[in-house]
């Protein structure tokens, strides 16, 4: 599941579309490769910037993503004309809390640069420590290389990226950081790296190593959704799944997510939305096989009943 979310049923369409991009790499590792699919290729770069804009809040995020876009833009258009024209690092921090849409904007960035002719296949390759990080000496060099290797083209997410700092002086994490850093500039025309984790561990990471921060000119802040907008996620969650939420269900829900996000700092967001939904869906289903008749209206339902007897789930 996704956590950027978007209205409309040719948002729907098109996620459909890219649902057999998504592949777990064959070496069995953890790190995700969303493929610049062949469902893509009808889409222009107007198209993949309206499914950033048409996600629910991020205002933020997407001006910008927008400043970027509109920079390379025009830098193009200057080429065009023999003027000269500026390169640009697109190196980038994305900093929040989980479930606030950064690895969806991720991979909506690397089609808008593919489409932009920016890079040469607009893929996303998502990894984690595990897939960067090795058990001996030279290893972690070794594994952090085939991950870059592998990005080029692309777009490389690492998510909760400071974990590579953590460990201690003689942890390998160091080596990976060190060989990520020379693969930035072997590959600055052919690559970008979005480095993704909460704000206070991003910014303790980029004092880790002096020379991190500049790198990385591009640094993004993506704010926690507030109640409104976590409630629109709810309603396009659920008109995906073809259900509903009654007026009542979506009370409850509201109220759930007010309660949690005073007792937790870091309340998930958008996917302590998504288990409370799934888990009602659950109950749901519970409720309605005890019942002779079903009707295809009590199919699509989700009552304040199944929101509450959810909620403890959070």
């Amino acid at each position: 599941m996704l956590v950027g979310f978007r209205w409309g049923s040719n948002s729907i369409n098109r996620d459909s579309a890219r649902d057999n991009s998504y592949k777990k790499n064959k070496n069995g590792s953890n790190s995700l490769i969303t493929n610049n699919s062949n469902a893509d290729a009808c889409f222009s770069v107007e198209d993949e910037k309206k499914e950033l804009y048409d996600l629910i809040g991020l205002k933020n995020v997407k001006d910008n993503i927008e400043e970027i876009c509109a920079f390379l833009e025009i830098q193009n258009k200057r080429k065009n004309q023999n003027l000269a024209a500026e390169s640009q690092v697109l190196h980038m921090i994305f900093k929040g809390n989980p479930g606030t849409g950064k690895t969806t904007v991720a991979r909506i960035l690397a089609r808008i640069l593919y489409k932009l002719e920016i890079l040469s296949k607009g893929h996303t390759l998502e990894v984690e420590r595990a897939d960067l990080v090795g058990e001996y000496i030279g290893h972690t060099a070794h594994k952090t290389r085939e991950q870059i290797k592998k990005a080029v083209g692309g777009v490389l997410f690492i998510d909760e990226a400071y974990s590579l700092a953590r460990g201690g002086y003689k942890d390998f994490g160091k080596e990976s950081i060190d060989t990520l850093v020379k693969g930035m500039e072997e590959h600055k025309d052919s690559l970008v790296l979005i480095l993704a984790g909460y704000r206070d561990e991003m910014e303790t990471f980029l004092e880790s190593n002096p020379g991190l921060r500049s790198r990385f000119p591009v640094q993004i802040d993506f704010p926690d959704y507030n109640t409104s907008e976590l409630l629109k996620i709810a309603d396009f969650m659920m008109e995906k799944k073809q259900y509903y939420l009654e007026n009542g269900g979506r009370e409850e829900l509201g109220q759930v997510i007010e309660v949690e996000s005073t007792k937790h700092r870091h309340s998930g967001n958008a996917r302590l939305v998504r288990n409370i939904i799934e888990r009602a869906m659950r109950l749901q289903a519970v409720r309605l096989t005890k019942k002779s008749h079903v009707t295809r209206e009590e199919l699509m339902k989700i009552t304040r009943r199944d929101i509450a007897s959810a909620r403890n789930t959070c």
